[in-house]
């Protein structure tokens, strides 16, 4: 008989990270057979929505631009409609038709007959969302990005898998942006964005999401860390305003878009953080970490 001491925990490289996924609470057979569902929920959101893939839901849109309509997935038509509405939400902040200006930094390839322009941030009426999961693009030179909220979206969908098996916790990290449930609380530890090897605190989560943005960072290349990989809409170019955030939510999807509106904005969002009912941890360039007043379980290191 199974104990809610078994667990299993594996990982797998999927959406440009390693994808970790941990089941409790049941027998080894239902375990793997959850977390392989688990996985399956990632790498279709992959198959969906990367920029890089020729056949995904992303690619057949930026490729057909304002040619007639595109059906796409349920999936994919469903983070659409949270983008477009953030987008609304924060008057341009957060923008998936930020592509062309990450291509021009050269953090994103080009597609054939990509003229080397930036498309003005204007999601709210470029992208048409029409019944039966329909997109059409109203400008020929619009070209999305999913990449600030994709993959939320995968760890919420994976977790979902996870819940339709008889285990009694879960968890799933995508490199940063993670979900959990379950009674035992999971034990986060964020990581200063200038210096990865030091930690800033120790977060708790149980049933909700957490998702982290910061500073780039390759250990491979350096042990420093790089500029932002957030752009600023209004400026095309990456955000100075702050070096990293974390939000908690009860949806990763929503936690990982507002981490990106959290690094451009800062503190001025606490109407959209309330909105959503989720907190955030913000650490600013001069150093100094902000927590919102209803942020709860955190132990800030020594």
């Amino acid at each position: 008989m199974a104990t809610a001491s078994d667990k299993v925990r594996r990982a797998r490289p999927l959406l440009g990270t390693f994808v970790e996924i941990e089941a409790a609470g049941a027998a080894r057979s239902e375990l793997d057979a959850a977390i392989d569902a688990a996985f399956e929920a990632v790498a279709r959101v992959h198959r969906l929505m990367s920029f890089h893939e020729p056949d995904s839901d992303v690619s057949r849109l930026n490729r057909e631009t304002s040619l007639p309509p595109v059906k796409v997935h349920a999936w994919t038509f469903q983070v659409l409609q949270v983008a477009v509405e953030m987008h609304r939400q924060t008057k341009g902040i957060f923008d998936v038709a930020i592509a062309p200006a990450l291509q021009t930094m050269g953090m994103l390839p080009r597609l054939e007959g990509d003229a080397a322009i930036v498309t003005e941030a204007r999601s709210f009426d470029a992208i048409e969302l029409l019944p039966e999961n329909v997109v059409r693009f109203r400008y020929p030179d619009v070209r999305i990005d999913l990449g600030g909220i994709a993959k939320g979206f995968a760890v919420d969908r994976a977790l979902a898998a996870l819940r339709g098996f008889d285990i009694s916790s879960g968890m799933v990290n995508a490199g940063g942006d993670l979900a959990a449930f379950g009674q035992d609380p999971h034990i986060v530890h964020i990581r200063h964005p200038r210096d990865p090897r030091r930690l800033i605190c120790a977060v708790e989560i149980t049933d909700e999401a957490l998702a982290s943005t910061a500073r780039r960072f390759d250990l491979f290349q350096s042990a420093e860390t790089s500029g932002s990989a957030i752009i600023d809409p209004l400026t095309g170019r990456p955000t100075e305003a702050n070096d990293g955030a974390t939000v908690r939510a009860r949806s990763c999807m929503v936690a990982d878009a507002l981490t990106k509106i959290v690094m451009i904005a800062g503190t001025e969002v606490s109407e959209l953080l309330e909105h959503y009912n989720a907190s955030a941890l913000l650490v600013s360039t001069d150093g100094d970490v902000r927590i919102t007043p209803d942020w709860h379980s955190v132990h800030l290191a020594a």
